[in-house]
Order: structure tokens, then C-alpha cells, then sequence
């Protein structure tokens, strides 16, 4: 078993303090990250877009760009595109409850993305007012923030990740994927729930606590449990052994991810 060192959180009065530093920790970075604005959140919304516009007018820009990056069929590119989008996306949410239970409700409205950077498929950050859900033993509960939301306990606390991040952001550009391509929705889910898991296992010996028992707990909120399996090696390190496949096998120059369901 894969467990995270016992190691003290470090609070402060910095809402996304915990997520940045674990960031820096997995990454060696927080600033410079392809995929996520420097330290999370966007001081200049100018050039920026809702991530709600994904699922209308610029759902065809995201499979385009996945697309052209990867040379991909439709299907193929939309399985990528979400498998990305869904990684950098749940990160903050996965780290902040995973390392303070101090989490970011990421609703389409509060995440801002751009196309800019040709590094990443696509860039995301969070709106500077965007609220964070803590516990009322958190100090920043007393902080008088108004974008700190004080829940009563842990279920609540993870009720508002699961309606901010599925319910108010992921399930709307899951539909509009789905009617785009008519890809299967055990197929988008798979690669959210390997992301999870993939985003603990990364950072499990700069985490508190048991990081299975966390792998668990985020991915039965969110509804996607049974789409991977933790397995260990001959050394008891955990691995991501995922039901489900990103279509990347289909590419013109095909690749098999490490616990791909598909054998080598």
C-alpha cells in the first residue's frame, strides 16, 4: 500500500495557499505550469474566456485544437481534449481537499481558459473572487474573506466539490461532447477518474493521510469508483489501472498509457 508521510499542513491566511504549495512540491513549480495560470488564479481577465463557453460556442476550438495537436479522428480528439481538460481542472479541487480540506468550487462561471499558449491544449485559471469551501476549524474560516464558504463537516464539504465540479462545470461540457462526437460517457469518465487518482498517487508523500483511503473518497463523490483499479507492483507502489480507454491507441502514431485496459 501507497500511503502519504504524515506530515503537518501548513495553513494561512491565503485561500489557495495548500494547493500552490503542494503544486510546487509535485511540479517544482506553481508558476509556470503548462496548463494552469501562475498560481491558479487570473489577475487580468483580459484575452480570457468562461470555461461555460466550452460547452456552447467554443466546444468546436477545444476538439479543433485537440485535433490539430494530435492528429486525431473526432472521437479520438475529444477523448484527449477531455482527458486533459479534466486533469488540470480537478487538480486544485483533488490537492486542496486532499492536503487542507480547503477546496475551490470550480464552476464553469468562476474558471477562465484561453488558447494562447501553445504549450498546453488549453490554459485555465480561476476568477480572483472564486469561493473556497472550508471547515470551521480552518483559519481561514475567521478570516472574514467573503469568498470562503464555512461548511459543518467533511460530507458537506465534499457535496459542494461534487456539485461545483460535476454538477455546475463537467456534466454540461460532458453532454455537449457526447452530442458533438456521441462518445460514450463510461469513456469521458474513465479519464476523470484516473486523473484523481493519478493527481494523489503523484503527490502522496507530501499529502496527510492514507492516499487510497483519499483516492476513494474523492472518487466515490464524484461517481466514478469503479472505473480504475489501484495495483500494486513487486514493490507495493500503487499504479492506475484504468476499465476505460483514451482513444490513443487510434492515433496515427499510437500510443498505450501505462494501465491502459487494453494489453500490450
Amino acid at each position: 500500500m501507497t500511503a502519504a508521510l504524515d506530515r503537518p499542513v501548513v495553513f494561512s491566511d491565503e485561500p489557495l495557499a495548500p494547493v500552490t504549495a503542494t503544486l510546487r512540491a509535485m511540479f517544482g513549480t506553481s508558476t509556470k505550469l503548462p496548463g494552469l495560470a501562475p498560481d491558479l488564479l487570473v489577475r487580468d481577465p483580459a484575452g480570457w474566456l468562461p470555461s461555460t463557453e466550452l460547452a456552447g460556442a467554443q466546444l468546436d476550438t477545444l476538439l479543433d485544437a485537440a485535433r490539430r495537436r494530435w492528429d486525431a479522428q473526432p472521437h479520438a480528439a475529444a477523448a484527449l481534449a477531455w482527458k486533459a481538460y479534466t486533469y488540470w481542472l480537478t487538480l486544485p479541487a483533488v490537492l486542496g481537499w486532499a492536503s487542507a480540506r480547503r477546496v475551490p468550487l470550480l464552476t464553469a462561471e468562476d474558471v477562465l481558459v484561453h488558447f494562447d499558449d501553445p504549450r498546453p491544449l488549453v490554459t485555465l485559471g480561476m476568477r480572483n473572487e472564486i469561493s473556497i469551501a472550508v471547515l470551521a476549524s480552518d483559519p481561514l474560516a475567521l478570516s472574514g474573506l467573503p469568498q470562503v464558504r464555512v461548511v459543518a463537516d467533511e460530507s458537506a464539504l465534499l457535496a459542494l466539490l461534487n456539485s461545483s465540479l460535476l454538477d455546475q462545470h463537467l456534466t454540461p461540457l460532458l453532454d455537449a461532447i457526447h452530442a458533438k462526437v456521441r462518445l460514450g460517457r463510461r469513456t469521458l469518465l474513465g479519464s476523470l477518474s484516473s486523473g484523481v487518482a493519478y493527481a494523489v498517487l503523484r503527490s502522496a508523500e507530501v499529502l496527510p493521510g492514507s492516499s487510497v483511503e483519499t483516492i476513494d473518497t474523492l472518487l466515490t463523490t464524484l461517481g466514478v469508483e469503479d472505473l480504475i483499479e489501484l495495483v500494486p507492483d513487486g514493490h507495493g507502489k500503487l499504479h492506475v489501472q484504468r476499465k476505460t480507454c483514451c482513444l490513443a491507441f487510434t492515433l496515427p502514431q499510437p500510443k498505450i498509457c501505462t494501465g491502459c485496459c487494453i494489453k500490450q
